[in-house]
């Protein structure tokens, strides 16, 4: 601190001593306030005029416990309802409210595109993302619209808008839960709140059938990888195998004691993966419709399930901010990922198996390195 000079006392009395004292009290006064103005000028922080906001999603490390190898937030008022890897692996795609993003699957960079993912429809009306799917070409992303009964489908490369599917039901008033491509690409599956599964031409939009569900809402979709077979997971606590070609209901895996919110074939298309309300993993023979094993671990709702490549893991995420990985074979629970901070909406094995991508309501996506020493250390413990 700078010292304020010490102003002379003054005899009474004396003329000349009481104008030296008035001077030097004017003086001391400007002291004192250039003093004052140089003590705030320490103390008071400078607000920069370059203060830029962010606008890219950020990357950080993360430390154990939390073992994912890349954080990616994305800062999205909604969360992350939904990830999907590109067919080679390249690409990480997410929903961002009404727009998707792409992500480097390597670093976790955003990827710039042409267009922006953008939903837009009916002038200047948007609306949110809820599912999105790449198309098995590459070619294609699709995304199930939080609006009555609506689709987007975009072009992968550029990110322009290719189309708009929408089916005007007298009961089509709300959004779209679930989409899924057909493994050649030439068919969508959609499923809705108001219990609407439809399949629809890729190429021309159009509606090619109506799958007659006897339930309210349809939250997950899946084909198996032959393209012959289609499975839905409801409100009603079922899954239901569909044929392709006719349309018609093959089974209905019952077991589930409340909604079931994920479905997902192994890639030989003998097993079924269903996550629900319940808490509960379930597998189940696809010939037989036989339940097999119960996966019990996770403390709340489960919303995904995935399976590796090889098809002998299997991956969940949940409401108790979890990843669980679960041997297929023995319904061992191999190892929990943490570092979540909210519900895990969604996650995705990349084609080669090597990372897990998952996405959560606390807006970001995360990249797990499932070949690091950190994780296959905590795997043996």
């Amino acid at each position: 601190m700078r010292e304020v000079p010490r102003i002379k006392s003054i005899a009474p009395y004396s003329k000349d001593r009481f104008l030296s004292a008035l001077w030097e009290t004017i003086v001391a006064s400007m002291v004192t306030i250039t003093f004052l103005m140089l003590v705030a000028t320490e103390i008071m922080p400078v607000k920069s005029e370059n203060v830029v906001q962010k606008e890219k999603p950020t990357m950080e490390a993360t430390a154990a416990p939390d073992m994912s190898h890349i954080t990616i937030d994305l800062a999205v008022r909604r969360g992350v309802h939904s990830v999907a890897f590109s067919p080679d692996g390249s690409i990480v795609a997410s929903d961002r409210d009404n727009t998707v993003r792409l992500l480097d699957a390597v670093t976790g960079q955003e990827i710039e595109g042409e267009k922006n993912f953008w939903v837009a429809f009916q002038g200047n009306f948007t609306a949110d993302i809820n599912s999105i799917a790449f198309s098995p070409d590459g070619q294609m992303i699709a995304g199930g619209i939080n609006a009555s009964e609506v689709i987007c489908l975009w072009d992968a490369a550029t990110g322009e808008n290719l189309r708009f599917m929408r089916e005007n039901a007298p009961n089509g008033l709300h959004w779209v839960n679930t989409v899924a491509f057909s493994p050649d690409s030439k068919i969508l599956a959609s499923g809705s709140e108001d219990g609407n599964l439809y399949l629809w031409d890729v190429e021309t939009g159009r509606k090619l059938k109506a799958l007659i569900e006897a339930t309210e809402n349809i939250f997950s979709l899946a084909f198996s990888n032959d393209g012959k077979t289609l499975a839905s997971g409801n409100a009603g606590n079922t899954i239901r195998l569909w044929d392709i070609a006719t349309g018609e209901k093959v089974k209905t895996l019952t077991g589930h004691t409340n909604w079931v919110f994920s479905v997902a074939f192994s890639p030989d298309g003998q097993t079924l993966a269903s996550g629900s309300w319940d808490h509960t993993i379930r597998l189940w023979d696809t010939t037989t419709g036989q339940h097999l094993k119960t996966f019990v671990g996770h403390k709340l709702t489960v919303w995904s399930v995935a399976f590796s490549p090889d098809g002998f893991t299997l991956a969940s995420g949940s409401h108790d901010k979890t990843i669980r990985l679960w041997n297929i074979a023995t319904g061992a629970q191999i190892a929990t990922l943490t570092g979540h901070t909210a519900p895990v909406k969604s996650v995705a094995f990349s084609p080669n198996g090597v990372t897990l991508a998952s996405g959560s309501i606390d807006g970001t996506v995360r990249l797990w390195d499932l070949t690091s020493p950190l994780l296959l250390r905590k795997n043996r413990e």
